[in-house]
């Protein structure tokens, strides 16, 4: 593909930490509106390239570009906010509070929109709350806006996850194993509903991806990832059997 029209554009992408290597000479290139699945054991290096992509973590050496940013060591901090500002997430462990309303904690999605003394407070504008009640809304979880996160389900949760994220407006939407610690219905209501979201919107969607059999729900194209390096990126429907035998072999622990 032509880099130049990426979102996203690695090139011999390398982070280093602690005197470990965690990737190594990865590059990747992904279109507007294309879904990806990051596959590979634990320790693979998954969640640090999805890291990489919003500058919390920085390449030791190559490049990386994000929606026509450059992200390194000499990137600004305003620079950082308005790339990740541009950047919706969903993460593995959530990073909602149980104490809020699900509406509330949706709406801390839109502090880069909305920061005062006001939103410190939790008192934002008429229209941030009409926004966030909108992203529930297309989430099809509207009508649970004012109950406490901590009364809902694990599918709920993931939810109101993927609304606040959807709430920033995003332009790419990046998803840590978005359906770990789901039943098995919950999750594929969570990778169908990630699909559908940015086929809508017309978002490209990158998901580190812990179960195989969603793979399908969740992507068009698959990279495998093992000790930091990419093992292969392909269409789904060319990856075989040996290939992902040879990916999560001598790995230990779960795959994930």
């Amino acid at each position: 593909m032509n880099a130049s029209n990426a979102v996203v554009n690695l090139e011999a992408l390398t982070v280093t930490a602690g005197g470990r290597t965690l990737l190594a000479d990865v590059s990747l290139h992904v279109r507007p509106k294309e879904r990806l699945a990051i596959i590979g054991a634990n320790g693979a290096g998954k969640t640090t390239l999805l890291k990489a992509l919003t500058g919390m973590v920085l390449p030791s050496s190559g490049s990386v570009d994000v929606l026509g940013q450059t992200i390194s060591r000499q990137t600004t901090s305003a620079d950082l906010r308005n790339v990740r500002g541009r950047v919706g997430q969903v993460f593995q462990g959530l990073h909602l509070v149980g104490r809020l309303s699900a509406l509330e904690n949706v709406l801390i999605g839109a502090l880069a929109r909305s920061q005062s003394v006001l939103t410190c407070a939790r008192l934002f504008p008429d229209h941030e709350r009409d926004h966030a009640q909108a992203s529930l809304e297309a989430v099809g979880i509207g009508h649970l806006a004012l109950l406490r996160l901590d009364r809902l389900s694990g599918g709920e949760r993931q939810k109101v996850a993927v609304a606040r994220a959807l709430n920033q407006n995003p332009e790419l939407i990046l998803a840590d194993e978005p359906t770990a610690n789901l039943d098995p219905i919950a999750a594929r209501e969570i990778a169908d509903l990630l699909a559908r979201i940015a086929g809508e919107r017309g978002l490209a969607l990158i998901t580190v991806a812990h179960t195989l059999s969603l793979l399908p729900n969740l992507a068009e194209r698959v990279t495998g990832l093992k000790a930091g390096r990419i093992q292969f990126d392909q269409p789904i429907d060319a990856i075989d059997e040996d290939q992902m035998q040879q990916l999560y072999k001598g790995a230990y622990g779960a795959i994930g």
